[in-house]
This record gives structure tokens, sequence and C-alpha cells, in this order.
């Protein structure tokens, strides 16, 4: 009977261990991020980040407009860049499209560009006139060649650590070139709006 009730005196002794450690490190976890809040009081929340903040640099690439014109993103600097890798054939990529335009509509004048690079959906000529069709009043990259779009796309799966093995694939790139944010499937022109305007 006694070697039981020590049993069950020592369980109950390291489960309080254990309730304890678990406290004191949400309390420092806590504490810590009480502090981060209070820093980001002094600095401005609303501020994007800056060049300093580990952000990657967003790959340069070149492709061709539906027009044959060769379009690199670094002639693009300055601007804010939505970069949406998707496919004519792809729905959730078509249910974007809508909410792309009424971007385009409203903040190009702000500095946005949004850039659509085109996975497997044709000819240039073919592309055309899916964005007749749909009003789509931003730019629409395809291939030079071949296959220029799947080497851009392993491009940023490399360059961001992950894969693009869905689409749509969306990333917000600065005036400076440097990656902000990446989305996989589809998102509102609000949630879009939301995330961009800090960098408009």
């Amino acid at each position: 009977m006694n070697l039981i009730k020590k049993d069950v005196h020592f369980e109950m002794t390291s489960v309080m261990s254990r309730i304890i450690l678990l406290m004191s490190l949400t309390l420092f976890v806590g504490c810590d991020n009480t502090t981060a809040q209070s820093n980001k009081k002094k600095s401005g929340s609303a501020q994007p980040k800056t060049k300093n903040d580990n952000a990657l640099k967003a790959p340069d690439f070149t492709l061709a407009d539906l027009e044959g014109n060769w379009v690199s993103l670094n002639q693009l600097k300055g601007k804010v860049v939505l970069l949406n890798f998707w496919g004519t054939w792809c729905g959730p990529c078509r249910r974007e499209i809508p909410d792309f335009i009424k971007l385009a509509k409203k903040h190009k004048k702000d500095g946005l560009e949004i850039v659509g690079v085109t996975l497997t959906s044709g000819s240039a000529k073919k592309i055309q006139g899916f964005a007749d069709k749909w009003g789509i009043n931003y730019t629409l990259l395809t291939d030079i060649e071949g296959n220029e779009t799947q080497m851009v796309t392993a491009l940023y799966g490399e360059a961001t650590g992950q894969r693009i093995t869905g689409i749509p694939t969306t990333f917000i790139i600065d005036r400076d070139g440097f990656i902000r944010q990446r989305y996989v499937g589809p998102r509102s022109e609000a949630v879009f709006y939301k995330d961009l305007k800090p960098y408009l």
C-alpha cells in the first residue's frame, strides 16, 4: 500500500513539475510577445518591411507578352508587382480574374502592376482570345520559345524554398524587388488589397 502511495506521489510531483515548467515557458513567451508588441507600436506596425528584414530578392526573369515583346521583372522595378502563376484551364485561377481586373483598374495609378505568368495554356493567340473574352486588363506573359514559364516557376519555388506545386500561386513583390507575400490558392480583391496597401 505504501509503495502505491509513493508511486502516486512521485507521478503527481512529476506532473506538477511539468505544469510549472509549461507555465514558466508560457510566461516567458508571453513577455517576449509583449515586448514585440510595444516595439511594433513604437515603430509603427503599418509600415512595410525594409530590405533588412530577411525578405527574399525576387528572381529576375524574361518572358514574352502576348504581342511577342520580351518583358523582364527588372523592367518593373519601382512598381509593386502582383506576380500570379496561373493557367487558362485552371478553375480557381479563373475565380481570381475579376478581382485582378478590379485591382488593376483601381490601383495601376498607385504603381501596381499585375503580371500573370501563363502556364501550359497554348499559343499566345489562344491566350489572347481567352484574355479578350474575360476582359483582362493586366499583363499576361508566356513562353518565348518553349518552356520558359516552367523554368520561371521552378526558379521561384527554388528561391522561396517552397516548390510551386499548384496554381494559382501569387507573390507580392515590393518596389525594391523583394518578395513580401506568397499565396497558394485563390484570394479575393479585399485580401490582396489589404496586403498590397502598405507598399502602394
